[in-house]
């Protein structure tokens, strides 16, 4: 007898959380936040840092934050709030598989890009040449600042004061001299373990954790940079095809759906194409990693840390990710017209740096009384540096007018 549609269905009870490995990050075994509080009631300590990162300013911010095409370009590209989400997604995914922290990929993955200039990369070379002089600027290492310094929520302490685990994780690259940088100023550990600095000085790995959203932003760049470029018209379908990641699952496609070979097909095809790619990247990352882990027997995060990278493609999916890069990067990334574009974000930035250098009551209230406050001039450059890193990229441009005079990018009045 057919089924009664019309009658609500009885909800069936979710699945039991499946239990973490023992090398995975135990929010009860966390090592702590650089400020004591007392714990949250009904969340752990990974919930809670997730939620504080999506309540700050800065994670708002991303909205407005290009990813390779600028923000006044089209309403459909990425921006770095919709990357950090499509990261969080595919790294809570493996997650789950790989019986790792799903909670803690989630506030790593929506917090890396926090720091991260207005025009995206461009944005970010012109800020480090301005500080040549003041330490140079790394967007990673600004994320960490927004995190531990720049945001201002709480009565008692700077920053969101994250778990040690997702400060970590939000680390990903420090040079050798701003990492002894961060563990002079680091509080002391009762394990005597050091800070979120040690592991590049003595060259061990980051948690399990940490490591998956590595590589979950490498997967989600290469799809959605394929995705936006297409749409953009700097890269061809055609093109595509001659890569090996790629080419394989648009053949399958068209295989299995021969009507999308039709002209008014395309976008069907390249999601379709782009959707296989993806899954067949988080498979060939959950059994890599499976067997790199089971290879190396860690019983706990120490091990984990005192081992070479567990997270990991095989090689021959790395092989293919890497053309796919190089491909990007020649094509799309380098594409004439992205450069252009980029030429004019990078003059806006240190247009920008000179004119607040110069006159810093131009700032808002609060960073101009840092900038005036501050003993040193790196000092003072780096709250420079702070402000328009914190920009939004519509807001960078209006600000470059408003100083200038000069309308080098497109923005909305």
């Amino acid at each position: 007898m057919a089924p009664d549609l019309s009658m609500p269905v009885a909800p069936q009870p979710a699945a039991a959380p499946q239990a973490l490995a023992p090398y995975a990050c135990d929010p009860a075994r966390s090592r702590g936040r650089r400020h004591a509080e007392p714990p949250a009631p009904g969340r752990t300590e990974f919930q809670r840092d997730r939620d504080r990162v999506i309540h700050s300013s800065a994670f708002r911010r991303l909205v407005y934050k290009t990813q390779v095409f600028l923000n006044h370009e089209g309403d459909l590209f990425r921006t770095r709030l919709t990357h950090s989400l499509e990261v969080a997604q595919l790294g809570r995914s493996m997650a789950r598989s790989l019986r790792l922290n799903e909670d803690l990929v989630e506030a790593i993955a929506l917090a890396h890009d926090l720091g991260h200039t207005p025009f995206g990369h461009a944005g970010q070379d012109a800020l480090h040449a301005c500080m040549a002089d003041a330490g140079g600027f790394e967007h990673n290492l600004q994320s960490l600042r927004v995190v531990d310094r720049l945001e201002q929520r709480y009565p008692t302490f700077d920053g969101l004061n994250l778990s040690f685990e997702a400060r970590e994780g939000v680390l990903k690259h420090c040079s050798l001299r701003n990492a002894q940088r961060l563990e002079a100023a680091e509080p002391a550990h009762a394990d005597g373990q050091g800070g979120v600095g040690q592991r590049f000085l003595n060259r061990t790995q980051p948690s399990l954790e940490a490591q998956l959203c590595n590589l979950a932003d490498e997967v989600a760049y290469n799809a959605h940079d394929i995705d936006d470029g297409v749409r953009s018209g700097l890269i061809r379908i055609d093109q595509l095809e001659q890569l090996a990641l790629v080419g394989a699952h648009l053949r399958q496609t068209l295989q299995r759906h021969p009507y999308l070979a039709g002209a008014d097909q395309g976008r069907r095809l390249l999601y379709e194409t782009i959707r296989q790619m993806l899954s067949a990247q988080v498979y060939d990352i959950i059994d890599a990693s499976r067997g790199a882990i089971h290879r190396a027997g860690p019983d706990s995060v120490q091990a984990v840390r005192r081992s070479p990278p567990l997270i990991c493609f095989r090689p021959e999916m790395a092989a293919q990710s890497g053309e796919l890069k190089q491909f990007l990067l020649r094509n799309l990334y380098r594409h004439p017209q992205v450069m252009d574009t980029t030429r004019q974000a990078k003059q806006v930035v240190a247009d920008l740096f000179a004119a607040y250098r110069q006159a810093p009551g131009e700032m808002q209230p609060h960073f101009a009384r840092r900038a005036a406050q501050a003993e040193r001039p790196g000092a003072a450059a780096r709250v420079v540096a702070d402000y328009i890193a914190g920009m939004t990229d519509r807001f960078a441009a209006r600000e470059h007018v408003r100083l200038t005079g000069q309308r080098l990018l497109a923005v909305s009045p």
